[in-house]
């Protein structure tokens, strides 16, 4: 299935999500997730063509899936440029508006985040008229709990967020937060993943990597991933903590061993996950779960180091 070309879907790397702009409206462009802050420049770049393209001034409004550093680090310099109200899932909806940082996920993560103003809130069950389209909210817990992904019934064509990626789906968070129970967010991926399956969408955008069609072989590979974590939660906290180095350096370029350690200990998710997987008994400390991280990252080829280094292996 083509795209149709009121839509643009801009693949991004991946640390920032990609990007969706939702045209054919004359109030402009739904513009859904931002990107990760350290990319603002790009995403500010990239509406600007598409305003220019489309003869608008500015979008009608950004739209956020989820309250994640690199869905909504662009939200504050386009709301600043543009004046756009953010449209976004109700769970931390207040908490965004009051921007009160305790009860975000960036300083859990040691992620960051620019500040913005959130104006609406996206709810499940709602329909968003667009131009030529009607987009259903769907809730989508499972990555987050707040989580949403929005469907459009009459061209199948589903923006899928982190639920559904063309290779599995993004980290369970709630799996990594304190208090219930290792494995039972995993339900809520399984829902969705089965909302998604009866959904039967005929095109995906997601959250990372290529758009793609092939919607049974993508789910037949999220449900067998789902499989595997659920088996053993500790291959998920194993996997969580390393996605979460990648980001770190993907944010950095390089840090010195010092500074990477000191990063670790200092996030709360990683300490939890150290906790979880790296050393139970406590006796594996901070920098022997950084070296046990890195050096699995090293053997999968994605980091390489030297004595005072760690930075992300240069592709060919």
């Amino acid at each position: 299935m083509k795209l149709p070309a009121s839509i643009d879907f801009v693949e991004r790397g991946w640390l920032s999500a990609n990007m969706v702009l939702l045209g054919g409206d004359l109030r402009g462009p739904l513009v859904v997730d931002t990107g990760y802050v350290t990319h603002a420049p790009q995403s500010l770049a990239l509406v600007a063509q598409h305003l220019a393209r489309a003869g608008h001034e500015a979008p009608r409004a950004l739209l956020n899936t989820h309250l994640h550093s690199d869905h909504c680090g662009g939200n504050g310099a386009l709301q600043a440029r543009h004046g756009s109200p953010v449209w976004m899932p109700p769970g931390e909806f207040e908490a965004a508006k009051a921007w009160d940082e305790s009860r975000l996920s960036f300083d859990d993560t040691g992620q960051q985040c620019a500040r913005f103003v959130p104006h609406e809130q996206l709810l499940p069950g709602q329909q968003i008229e667009h131009g030529p389209c009607r987009w259903d909210v769907h809730a989508a817990p499972g990555h987050d709990p707040a989580s949403v992904i929005l469907f459009e019934p009459r061209q199948g064509i589903l923006i899928s967020a982190d639920a559904l990626w063309e290779k599995g789906f993004g980290i369970v968070f709630p799996e990594l937060a304190p208090g219930p129970a290792l494995g039972a967010a995993f339900t809520e991926v399984e829902r969705t993943l089965d909302l998604i399956q009866a959904l039967q969408p005929a095109l995906v955008l997601p959250g990372h990597g290529a758009q793609f069609t092939e919607t049974r072989t993508a789910l037949m590979e999220a449900r067998s991933r789902l499989a595997y974590f659920r088996a053993e939660p500790i291959r998920h906290a194993l996997h969580a903590a390393k996605a979460l180095v990648m980001y770190h350096l993907l944010e950095w370029r390089e840090r010195s061993w010092e500074a990477l350690g000191t990063w670790i200990e200092s996030t709360p998710v990683q300490q939890r996950l150290r906790a979880l997987a790296g050393a139970p008994d406590e006796s594996m400390d901070a920098q022997a779960w950084t070296r046990t991280l890195v050096e699995s990252l090293c053997k999968s080829g994605q980091l390489q180091v030297d004595a005072q280094t760690v930075r992300l292996k240069q592709q060919a």
